[in-house]
């Protein structure tokens, strides 16, 4: 990938300003540094009084039992060692993250640790959200990680607590039994969410954004990826992974069946997933496109084509061969084809856009607009709807493309709803947004409902996830970008992000 094609993500901000990854915003406005000193200043660990360690920072964990909730103990990484009977120093960080240091917990939250999977692949990112500045000794009890919020960067500092049932974690758990880096992630992420209980179900991409807030693509595999169409996949796939982007997908609930439930295949259904690599390798005088999945249990692998114990490893070079590494780790390789059909989803997010449509040699910008539905003053709903002209609108200016640009999909469009609360309490609300052309018939101000309708150039389908965004093609010239709810009269804050090729104004 060519070195001008930078994360793009921090060109919103000037240099060093809050809010900006050299300088996140403070998270329940709590300095790590200032909390720290304090504490070892004054010879007592750190207890965070803003999420402590008690049961409405568990919160309700869905599928634990009631009685086994009132039997959670919190505590710290030193105590648990020596309840478990290890007699040696307890580590922040051993040797370099790995996506094998850690399996999932009884925490229903496998998205969020197959994004930390493809997190590890990315050392720059990963720096970024877990600093590494930190260990055990100096030890205060407290520990800050980095997540990118809804446009902005934020510290979040939490103490060591951690959440055990019989002197074992119940979160993420690390597979030496002595390094904490991924529980104390988690903590700070459960922080965010506003318990643990709350990081229950989700897609990758949605901590993805939250790890670098770049953009994604979505692909729904088995209905849309027919052979015919795996060419637009695995090329999008190439770049993702050239581009040094966070893949995450999802298994489907076959036959009904609940979360979790391992299928004759070695698949877990309804399980999340992170994509760590791609390759090829001839067989036969053919050449076969494999995709390397991880499982966030750290065990538990598919047992088809091109598994771990296939007998096809032995019918490629001895070069092809090493790829395949036998050992009950939670990764594992598939065909390309295998993968389409069995897994439901596939998200991809980097900090560049580059990768959704392979220009890879182009410079990126953009700008974000805060905005609002206030129900009953700009909460008009659908297009369908004669309110719909009261929803904000936001005008932007497209030049006219550069160089080899011309003729290409130049704009790229995010929407995003910030949570009011709890994550699992937000709304749930259908959001879209829909694209207008100006002519030279529009008016200065906000426009009416007839000359909306008029002059739709594009609308991003209605959903209840977190975010959508599109990629699009226009002509340049001045266009209305209108945010909306599905119903009317809905109150919700949003982030509206624009990216252009060649450049954007916004009115």
């Amino acid at each position: 990938m060519p070195e001008e094609c930078t994360g793009i993500i921090n060109l919103r901000y000037a240099e060093g300003s809050v809010g900006t990854s050299s300088n996140p915003d403070l998270y329940n406005r709590q300095n790590y540094e200032q909390l720290k000193q304090t504490s070892l200043r004054r010879g007592y660990l750190f207890v965070d009084t803003t999420f402590p360690p008690d049961r409405n920072s568990l919160g309700e964990v869905p599928g634990m039992p009631q009685w086994q909730q009132q039997q959670v103990k919190w505590m710290r990484p030193v105590d648990i060692a020596k309840a478990m009977g290890f007699r040696g120093e307890v580590a922040f960080l051993m040797d370099g993250a790995s996506r094998k240091d850690f399996g999932q917990g009884a925490i229903a939250n496998c998205w969020f640790l197959a994004a930390i999977g493809s997190l590890t692949l990315h050392k720059g990112l990963l720096v970024q959200v877990v600093p590494s500045d930190q260990s055990f000794k100096e030890y205060a009890g407290i520990f800050h990680f980095r997540f990118w919020r809804f446009g902005r960067w934020v510290d979040v500092v939490i103490d060591d607590f951690l959440p055990t049932y019989q002197n074992r974690l119940i979160s993420v758990n690390s597979k030496t039994g002595h390094e904490y880096w991924v529980p104390l992630l988690e903590k700070a992420y459960a922080k965010l969410c506003g318990s643990y209980a709350d990081m229950h179900a989700g897609n990758p991409a949605e901590a993805f954004k939250d790890f670098c807030g770049g953009v994604f693509k979505h692909f729904q595999l088995r209905n849309e990826h027919s052979q015919n169409h795996d060419e637009e996949l695995w090329g999008c796939l190439s770049r993702a992974t050239d581009c040094k982007s966070m893949i995450g997908c999802g298994t489907f609930a076959a036959g009904g069946q609940a979360a979790n439930t391992v299928s004759r295949t070695g698949l877990v259904d309804w399980h999340a997933y992170a994509v760590t690599g791609v390759t090829e390798v001839t067989h036969r005088g053919s050449s076969v496109r494999l995709v390397r999945l991880l499982n966030p249990w750290g065990r538990q692998e598919w047992t088809g084509e091109w598994s771990d114990s296939s007998d096809l490893w032995n019918q490629v070079s001895s070069e092809d061969k090493k790829k395949c590494v036998k050992s009950e780790d939670g990764e594992f390789w598939m065909e390309l084809e295998d993968f389409c059909h069995h897994f439901n989803y596939m998200s991809i997010c980097c900090e560049n856009p580059n990768f959704i449509d392979g220009d890879l040699s182009c410079q990126w910008k953009c700008m974000s607009y805060n905005g609002s539905w206030i129900a009953g003053r700009t909460s008009g709903g659908s297009i369908g709807n004669s309110t719909y002209v009261n929803n904000p609108q936001f005008r932007i200016k497209v030049k006219a493309p550069e160089g080899d640009n011309k003729g290409k999909n130049n704009l790229l469009l995010s929407l995003m709803r910030k949570p009011v609360g709890n994550r699992r309490q937000s709304s749930q609300e259908y959001i879209s947004y829909s694209v207008f052309k100006l002519t030279d018939q529009a008016n200065a101000g906000q426009l009416d409902y007839d000359y909306l309708r008029r002059n739709l150039l594009s609308q991003s389908p209605f959903t209840k996830d977190r975010e959508v965004m599109q990629l699009i093609k226009v002509d340049p010239g001045e266009y209305v970008v209108v945010p909306c709810t599905m119903y009317a009269n809905v109150s919700d804050e949003f982030l509206l992000t624009v990216y252009t090729k060649a450049g954007v104004k916004a009115q």
